[in-house]
């Protein structure tokens, strides 16, 4: 049976940012971070304390439902990209998602969006509201260096 991913529980909305902060210190250009949840379930959050982190100011930062794509120049390049809206695999060619898994620091929300162009060594990490819909809990559904430098920091 294999084991079980690694879950933090997050007891709060300031749980989740302070786990984006955390990610955003270990984060480099080729991180691809595959967000996954039902809506609400904390994944722009997420992504926007990573992304204000990283930028070290609090600048607004929209959920890119409509836009698809919005981009952040930091030390490096970060793209979040909200994919809910596209029907076809095809289409995260046309928004250059391909090349930015590369070189940049990338987020993608509802990243099965994506089909078979998940990049290899993409964290994908599921996030889950709890019943009372206070708490959050994101589980890493796959290992990298960057999770594992993230859970050892985090654990302390």
């Amino acid at each position: 049976m294999p084991a079980r991913p690694p879950c933090l529980d997050l007891s709060d909305p300031d749980a989740t940012t302070r786990l984006g902060a955390l990610f955003a210190r270990h984060a480099g250009p080729g991180d691809v971070i595959l967000l996954e949840g039902p809506i609400g379930a904390g994944k722009t959050h997420f992504a926007r304390a990573l992304i204000q982190a990283r930028l070290g100011r609090a600048e607004d930062v929209p959920s890119p439902t409509f836009t698809l794509v919005q981009t952040y120049e930091a030390d490096c390049e970060i793209w979040h990209a909200d994919l809910y809206r596209l029907t076809h695999p095809d289409e995260v060619l046309e928004l250059g998602l391909d090349h930015a898994f590369d070189t940049a620091i990338c987020l993608i929300e509802w990243p099965d969006r994506l089909g078979s162009a998940v990049p290899d060594g993409a964290l994908r990490l599921r996030f889950f509201q709890t019943e009372d819909g206070a708490a959050r809990r994101v589980c890493f559904e796959t290992l990298t260096p960057l999770a594992e430098a993230v859970l050892e920091t985090w654990n302390g």
